[in-house]
């Protein structure tokens, strides 16, 4: 195992890559009483279709999600009432790209360690407990079709993508759903769940040589490497579409606005991507910017409006959304003052504070354990350092960002979705 010091950011992480290609990552936080886990595999909801047995596989859409749900199932009961009889706050979440199961503890973590290997190493399930699951989770989807911010979210995504399947629902639909069997469940957790395929983080005051070795004890020897994912091709530049619109019962129109922007490379290309694309969200649509001042002062947007990058395998967008009473007014806001960047800059002063401003935030963020953790295993699945991120963050400068303004944020790459009021269903 080997170690490694970060000056500016006061971090030691040590690392491990075991015979059966697992990495593990210590951030080491002497003199706290809390640890945390957090085992996560390169597997989410957008990939579902992969190379297997010599042929390419097609499963139904909502497969990662189902199995993180049944992955707590053992043969002698329960994991998540394992975990919590010694003392540890248990969960997992799904997302597009990746599937992780993690606890905090401050007593018996290396107890607890060995329970969250060996639950999500070793799968049990019966089509009966399928059988069972499809009604829970039919019932999650249906809740889930019922939120506006859900169905504006995907509508989005329909609307800047022609096939990636960033446009499905990580849960699926009840549709999709009934297809799946433990056969399938099976097959991709022999697909995705492989130690080389994953990867396990952790933080606190714990021995980082006792985390390999409980690893090594329980974790299978063998893998079968890195699966081979189809997302359907290369995507066109341009959105798939210019605008979507919903009925649901909602008070007030809810809205979400996208620009599709150019997708990265894995490595330090990835999080040079990732934050060069944040400080573009910044500057456009912060809320110490001018936009953010009209916008708020004309009554377009209220408190509610909210902002962010995304960045996934073949695809990456900037999003915005919210409450208004004139969407269609906010997009055109928005592109004229995308324009206006692109022609005369973005006023030095602020970027300074801007770019002060995120760097600030993910610093203080690395006092989570959870982000840490987190944000160690999504760096390692996209092939950098997480904590790298100073020094990358420093070779990004003002006209990086005035490029991606001038390049993403424009009428040909705009999607608009809104929920209006009515009684319709999305």
């Amino acid at each position: 195992m080997v170690s490694k010091q970060y000056p500016r950011l006061g971090e030691t992480v040590f690392h491990e890559i075991l015979e059966n290609g697992l990495h593990i990552y210590v951030d080491r936080r002497r003199d706290f009483q809390k640890s945390y886990a957090f085992f996560a595999t390169n597997y989410g909801g957008m990939d579902m279709r992969f190379f297997q047995d010599g042929r390419w596989k097609d499963t139904p859409a909502g497969v990662a999600h189902f199995l993180e749900h049944k992955m707590f199932d053992t043969e002698d009961g329960n994991a998540l009432q394992d975990l919590a009889a010694n003392g540890a706050s248990p969960n997992a979440f799904t997302s597009s790209a990746i599937t992780g199961y993690y606890f905090e503890s401050t007593e018996k973590f290396f107890d607890n360690l060995k329970i969250l290997l060996s639950f999500v190493s070793v799968p049990y399930f019966t089509q009966e407990s399928v059988d069972k699951e499809q009604g829970i989770i039919g019932q999650e989807i249906r809740m889930v079709e019922d939120d506006p911010e859900n169905q504006v979210f995907y509508a989005l995504m329909e609307c800047l993508y022609d096939h990636h399947p960033i446009r499905v629902p990580i849960a699926g639909t009840q549709e999709s759903i009934s297809h799946i069997t433990a056969g399938t469940l099976y097959s991709c957790h022999k697909a995705f769940y492989n130690p080389a395929n994953m990867v396990l983080t952790v933080a606190g005051d714990v021995d980082p040589e006792q985390v390999c070795a409980i690893a090594k004890e329980i974790l299978p020897q063998d893998s079968l490497g890195q699966m081979e994912r189809d997302y359907g091709g290369e995507e066109a530049p341009n959105a798939a579409a210019s605008e979507k619109e919903l009925t649901m019962e909602v008070s007030t129109p809810i809205f979400m606005l996208g620009f599709k922007c150019d997708p990265a490379q894995k490595g330090e290309e990835w999080l040079r991507r990732e934050l060069a694309g944040e400080l573009a969200c910044e500057a456009l649509l912060g809320n110490s910017t001018p936009l953010y001042a009209r916008l708020y002062s004309q009554g377009l947007i209220n408190k509610n409006f909210s902002y962010g990058f995304e960045l996934y395998p073949g695809c990456a967008m900037m999003v915005a959304g919210g409450e208004s009473r004139d969407p269609q007014k906010v997009r055109d806001e928005v592109l004229a003052e995308g324009e206006r960047l692109a022609r005369e800059g973005i006023d030095p002063g602020l970027f300074q504070r801007l770019k002060k401003g995120v760097y600030g935030a993910k610093v203080r963020g690395l006092n989570s354990f959870e982000y840490t953790c987190i944000s160690m295993a999504q760096s390692h699945f996209t092939g950098v350092d997480y904590f790298k991120f100073p020094e990358i963050f420093d070779s990004i400068d003002q006209a990086c960002v005035e490029d991606c303004i001038r390049s993403w944020v424009t009428a040909q790459r705009c999607g608009l979705a809104v929920v209006r009021p009515g009684e319709g269903e999305a």
